[in-house]
């Protein structure tokens, strides 16, 4: 049996939230994925080179996280490859990985990312740290969950209504539950997804 599991974190890089997430993860000697909002690596770039220089894998959540059926088609597919400008400018190569925002996949988006060379990543598990619903007993119970081969969503961004900080709340305890259950948490690659 598989013991591997593969830890994502959505809408950063935020400068208040993504520091003490890469912290946990660096103390639980673990790698996991970020899915990168353009515009918020562009405003902090060193913390972006910080994750990946951790090494973290780095994936494309476009670049303004606009829902993918609230524009154009043309407006869409800019902010795919918009994302993965700011990522490769940034880190001096491409993201692999795409994520759509809200896990809304259109295929125009798809499309654009793929000819990017972007493999399209959803998930299996969502920690559901966000909202009404986002309060940490919540959160540990969804994560208590996880399974071997699962990508497990989370959020190191606040972007309007997620809660880094309710999960912050439980996420050494998860990471250090994971060592004790011999599971073993890893960045995503294209070849994993």
């Amino acid at each position: 049996m598989n013991d591997t599991i593969f830890l994502t974190f959505d809408d950063g890089p935020d400068p208040d939230w993504t520091p003490r997430v890469l912290d946990a993860l660096a103390a639980a000697q673990v790698t996991a994925t970020f899915f990168v909002i353009g515009q918020c690596a562009r405003s902090t770039p060193a913390l972006l080179r910080r994750a990946a220089d951790a090494g973290h894998t780095i994936g494309n959540h476009t670049f303004s996280h606009r829902h993918p059926w609230t524009t154009n088609a043309r407006e869409a597919c800019r902010e795919v490859t918009d994302g993965a400008a700011a990522i490769a400018d940034i880190l001096g190569q491409p993201a692999k990985l795409y994520r759509p925002p809200h896990g809304r996949a259109r295929r125009c988006m798809s499309e654009a990312a793929a000819s990017l060379g972007e493999v399209e990543t959803l998930w299996d598990l969502s920690a559901i740290d966000w909202g009404m619903l986002g309060t940490s007993h919540r959160i540990e119970k969804r994560l208590s969950k996880v399974a071997p081969e699962q990508i497990v969503l989370m959020h190191d961004g606040a972007n309007r209504h997620n809660r880094p900080d309710q999960l912050l709340a439980v996420l050494p305890a998860f990471l250090a539950n994971l060592q004790r259950c011999a599971l073993r948490a890893v960045a995503l690659t294209s070849r994993s997804t």
